[in-house]
């Protein structure tokens, strides 16, 4: 052999030992991913649930850090919660949009952006924003909840949305309580999304927290209408707090208590 070809093996040689070192040696965090690589959110966290048949997107799955979700002051609790919710309402049937999930996180304050509308399909936040709760349920904060006529307090728990109307407050959608006893009463008592103009920055600069509705989730005027468009006709709402009442006696989320 020349001493041309022998010089051409032994730097070949050295290439390929050096890029297996550089390989066997590097961290799975400074693999940088690439679209070939990437996969989608939902589908990849199905998985057989408590019956033959059943599906249930996983709780435990990256969504909630992919997203950066804490940083927008979502809790864990709330999307564990609302993520049990709508695991529930799927495997029951009752969705007939299950790419979509929206959260409202009580354990909040209105002055925060606490209606969080997330793409599961596709692993996107679609919206933030803010949202209002019931009169009687608090001030800034709601931590009064009630599912009675009259009682002008929001409700928690999973909802399934419904259709559209024009009412009172313009452009709503309904909402169906999925837990009784807890919001069942939700369509009895006109409890739905529509606009109010004292959702807004404007009234958190002024006072500190955004105006208080009768107990439904009332949102800005610039953004209700497209929010309730994308939401609408049988996709989870879930209206999340940490109270121990709602703990205690909601038969969805018992398996986090």
């Amino acid at each position: 052999m020349s001493m041309r070809k022998k010089l051409y093996v032994f730097l070949a040689s050295a290439l390929v030992i050096n890029f297996l070192f550089v390989y066997a040696t590097t961290k799975p965090s400074e693999i940088i991913p690439t679209a070939s690589n990437t996969v989608n959110v939902r589908d990849a966290a199905l998985s057989g649930a408590d019956g033959e048949g059943d599906v249930t997107v996983n709780t435990k799955s990256s969504l909630y850090d992919n997203l950066h979700l804490d940083k927008l002051n979502l809790s864990r609790g709330a999307f564990e919660y609302a993520m049990t919710g709508y695991n529930y309402l799927l495997n029951a049937g009752k969705l007939n949009n299950d790419q979509l999930l929206s959260i409202v996180d009580f354990s909040l304050p209105s002055s925060k952006k606490r209606l969080f509308v997330i793409d599961l399909k596709n692993g996107t936040l679609v919206y933030n924003t803010y949202v209002a709760h019931g009169r009687n349920s608090g001030r800034e904060m709601a931590n009064q909840f009630s599912n009675q006529p009259e009682s002008n307090k929001s409700s928690l728990g999973a909802y399934v949305t419904g259709g559209t109307y024009t009412g009172k407050h313009g452009y709503s959608l309904r909402l169906l309580g999925q837990e009784k006893g807890i919001n069942d009463n939700a369509n009895s008592r006109a409890i739905v999304m529509h606009s109010a103009p004292y959702v807004s920055e404007g009234a958190v600069k002024m006072q500190g927290f955004i105006g208080r509705s009768l107990g439904c989730p009332a949102l800005p005027e610039n953004l209700y209408r497209p929010i309730i468009e994308k939401i609408k006709n049988g996709s989870c709402l879930f209206l999340y707090s940490p109270d121990s009442d709602y703990a205690m006696h909601s038969t969805i989320v018992k398996k986090l208590v």
